[in-house]
């Protein structure tokens, strides 16, 4: 009772005239070698797709922070007063994305003024898979205008197989995108 019973197969031993594919199909030693390394390789993919999704996740939420705060001094009225161009607003969004972002040449600026808030829609800055700088453009405005501030980063997308559909840009980058629409207030008056 307690004994363990071992079948008459595995009580064979091994014998020179067996065929290797018979040898092989009885031994277990490996399998769990084998079916890890088979796993191994798609999960490792899946979570390092996982990692790139949060990254963007998070440096979209920075962009959003960084714009949000770096549009406050155009509703004020102290960027239009200082004179301030798109690079100095660029430099107050990166002065507010905690270095997430490399704000060298992957982000860009556009800031336009609108009539009402109907009318404050951007248009797609992408032309044949890149950005097209001719579409930016600076407008802080005067005060009570109506103001669509928008930042657009280019994110080199790591992960091959799973960024592939994540791409929107040529070179495997997706561009990522934060805006905010506000009136003026009235600083001018």
């Amino acid at each position: 009772m307690g004994r363990n019973t071992v079948s008459d197969e595995q009580r064979t031993p091994w014998h020179p005239r067996q065929s290797l594919f018979t040898r092989f199909r009885r031994d277990r030693s490996g399998t769990n070698a084998i079916e890890f390394a088979i796993i191994a390789a798609p999960f490792l993919v899946l979570l390092i797709g996982l990692f790139e999704v949060c990254l963007i996740f998070i440096a979209t939420t920075t962009m959003e922070h960084g714009i949000a705060e770096a549009a406050r001094r155009i509703r004020t009225g102290e960027l239009q007063k200082s004179g301030a161009s798109a690079e100095t607003f660029k430099t107050l969004i990166c002065d507010n994305t905690f270095g997430v972002l490399d704000c060298g040449n992957r982000l860009k600026v556009d800031v336009r003024v609108f009539d009402n808030f109907d009318a404050a829609k951007g248009d797609d800055p992408l032309k044949d898979g890149a950005v097209d700088d001719s579409k930016l453009g600076f407008d802080a405005g005067e005060g009570s205008d109506i103001v669509l501030a928008r930042v657009f980063y280019e994110w080199q997308i790591l992960t091959p197989v799973i960024g592939k559909p994540m791409a929107n840009m040529d070179g495997d980058k997706r561009l990522l995108q934060a805006s905010v629409a506000f009136r003026n207030e009235p600083f001018g008056d």
